[in-house]
């Protein structure tokens, strides 16, 4: 039985599909801050067959929840203080994400000023489209699917 130890502050990503936790890992830029990761790939779940979880031990503040809730709006946020969970946070799709989704549109302004964020706004949140707020260019669906 794998054995990764309690938290004191800190926060569990819980119910993500499995495979998807080195993504996450990517795109919450966890190697970029200097705190403790455990990533538990392909575990057993009652409810989903196989997930995967990220265990991180630094404040919550560092965590960017409109990036998780983009990725997946189903993951399960555990907020630890104490080695206790003291609130679970729901995720919701972000009304805008910023240099998550690149433009594909070669005549975006983003394509020629290299600095320029990537600034998606939710058009749809039915079908979870977003749209470049530049050119509206369209991006229909989630990284994950």
């Amino acid at each position: 039985m794998l054995n990764v130890g309690a938290l004191r502050e800190g926060f569990v990503l819980d119910h993500i599909k499995a495979g998807k936790a080195m993504t996450i890992y990517h795109d919450l830029k966890l190697d970029k801050l200097d705190c403790t990761v455990a990533i538990i790939k392909n575990a057993r779940s009652n409810k989903m067959g196989k997930k995967d979880i990220i265990k991180v031990e630094c404040p919550i503040e560092d965590l960017d929840l409109d990036i998780l809730g983009f990725i997946d709006h189903n993951i399960t946020v555990n907020i630890i203080k104490d080695e206790k969970i003291v609130e679970k946070k729901e995720l919701k799709l972000p009304k805008q994400v910023v240099n998550v989704i690149k433009c594909k549109n070669p005549r975006c302004i983003t394509s020629i000023e290299q600095g320029l964020d990537h600034i998606f706004l939710l058009a749809d949140p039915e079908r979870e489209v977003y749209r470049c707020k530049y050119c509206e260019e369209k991006y229909r669906g989630k990284r994950n699917k």
